[in-house]
């Protein structure tokens, strides 16, 4: 049985396996309800609609690269 790699909570930036557990990505429901505050209160908010040429770009990247500009 495959595990899921280590990444780090979006919230608390805690690293661990969260998407084993109930709340992945995030390490825990507190992490994971102070990440939905912030998208209603619009603290976090897609800036711009995507395309097809930005999920082209996304489809390339191999896990270490980083999102082309913009998309981060």
């Amino acid at each position: 049985m495959a595990t899921s790699p280590v990444i780090k909570c979006p919230t608390c930036r805690k690293r661990g396996r969260w998407f084993d557990g109930p709340f992945g990505p995030f390490c825990s429901e507190r992490c994971k309800l102070i990440d939905l505050g912030k998208w209603l209160g619009e603290e976090h908010r897609v800036s711009t609609p995507l395309t097809n040429a930005h999920l082209d770009q996304i489809e390339d990247l191999g896990p270490a690269q980083s999102p082309p500009p913009g998309l981060n």
